[in-house]
């Protein structure tokens, strides 16, 4: 099968169902992504059906664009699992927020760095 386009998708969370996405769903907007997957549940529980679907439909040279690593990672360990997951797909991942773009060789640096803090805190 031959893949005509890499997607840019954008990933939004709240945690409750009274908060509002309005805030993230701009920023990926903004940015330009091609499909955004949210949902309004707790980063805590394991299960996050958006986000599965996310992750079934990514492919090589795909993005993956967060407003904030907090939206995307239940914990660090989490967040960290899930960067090294994009990179296994070879996805770029993008964090508006915290500036972070592995599609860079600084942006990839960056996450390392954070990715090694991390680890210690674990």
């Amino acid at each position: 099968m031959i893949k005509l386009k890499n997607y840019i998708f954008g990933y939004a969370r709240v945690s409750t169902e009274q908060q509002n996405l309005d805030r993230q769903l701009d920023a990926l907007n903004k940015y330009g992504v091609d499909i955004i997957f949210n949902e309004k549940m707790t980063g805590t529980k394991r299960s996050r059906p958006e986000l599965s679907k996310m992750l079934d439909r990514l492919t090589e040279g795909d993005t993956v664009v967060v407003e904030s690593l907090s939206r995307l990672g239940r914990s660090a360990k989490d967040l960290i699992e899930l960067v090294d997951l994009f990179e296994k797909k070879k996805v770029h991942f993008v964090s508006l927020k915290e500036q972070i773009d592995t599609s860079s060789p600084t942006g990839k640096f960056l996450f390392s760095l954070i990715s090694s803090a991390c680890h210690y805190n674990l």
